[in-house]
């Protein structure tokens, strides 16, 4: 059972801290915090690339809605059914996709 003397407490601490090894001391735990806080933001920014580049920069943007009807009616033409036009949150142009809207 842990005692209620501050310097016990103290002398756990210190001897809990001692435990965790070298990098992990009671500075060491704020700069793992740090890292892993550091890791996530970089892998959040990836996540968002992806999803940008997915959504807009690998597809064919058009300046208007009735640019992106025409493409879609050129391509319906050839064979291509299905698509339909949406537009962009990144780049605020208009796509085409195989995706059904709601």
């Amino acid at each position: 059972m842990a005692s209620n003397k501050r310097s016990a407490r103290a002398k756990q601490r210190a001897a809990f801290e001692a435990g965790l090894g070298d990098g992990l001391s009671a500075g060491g735990m704020d700069d793992l915090f740090a890292r892993e806080h550091a890791r996530e933001e970089r892998i959040d920014a990836e996540h968002a690339a992806a999803l940008r580049h997915k959504a807009c920069e690998s597809k064919n943007r058009y300046a208007s809605r009735p640019e992106a009807e025409a493409a879609l009616i050129s391509c319906e033409e050839h064979g291509r059914r299905g698509l339909s036009i949406y537009r962009c949150p990144y780049c605020n142009g208009w796509h085409l996709t195989s995706h059904a809207r709601n």
